[in-house]
């Protein structure tokens, strides 16, 4: 499968990391091997803790959100199925996901989030110079991310002792 998608979507070697819980088909020496030979990285979660992944877990609480999500069990395993597919189908190329800027995964896929940004970026700047009293000197972001990381390190800010008021 792997191979078959490195293939069909031409995915260069050292491209692609493949995150996977600490299961033992996705530890296990084939899978690995087959992952070196093809450039992939492996990455997995820490033993204990469900939450490494936050992308799944976005799509997991957009998914309990949706108001299409139906209140009773699925009447049967095709209904499921469906339902499921028709989320895959609006998650990726319709709904637009603020860590690449508002563009859907699809978008991005095929390269069409840079124009459709600087495009964003033309609107913001005329607005901005047709009433520059209504924005702030940071207006929002409408650069191409070019990386998008798994538990991205963020330094904390540091605190200033001498603010701090008596308790």
């Amino acid at each position: 499968m792997l191979r078959d998608i490195c293939e069909r979507q031409c995915i260069p070697e050292g491209q692609l990391t493949v995150h996977s819980d600490n299961g033992s088909p996705m530890k296990g020496e084939t899978m690995l091997a087959t992952m070196w030979r093809l450039g992939i990285t492996p990455s997995r979660s820490r033993p204990s803790v469900s939450n490494d992944n936050p992308y799944s877990e976005s799509l997991f609480r957009t998914l309990k959100f949706r108001p299409q999500l139906p209140l009773g069990p699925f009447t049967d395993i095709l209904h499921a199925r469906r339902w499921v597919t028709d989320l895959v189908h609006w998650y990726n190329t319709e709904h637009r996901h603020s860590a690449i800027r508002f563009v859907t995964p699809t978008q991005r896929h095929a390269g069409l989030d840079g124009p459709m940004l600087a495009k964003r970026e033309d609107v913001y700047a005329a607005a901005r110079q047709a009433n520059p009293n209504r924005w702030s000197a940071t207006a929002r972001n409408w650069h191409p991310v070019n990386e998008v990381h798994l538990n991205p390190h963020t330094p904390k800010p540091t605190e200033n002792k001498n603010l701090r008021k008596p308790a």
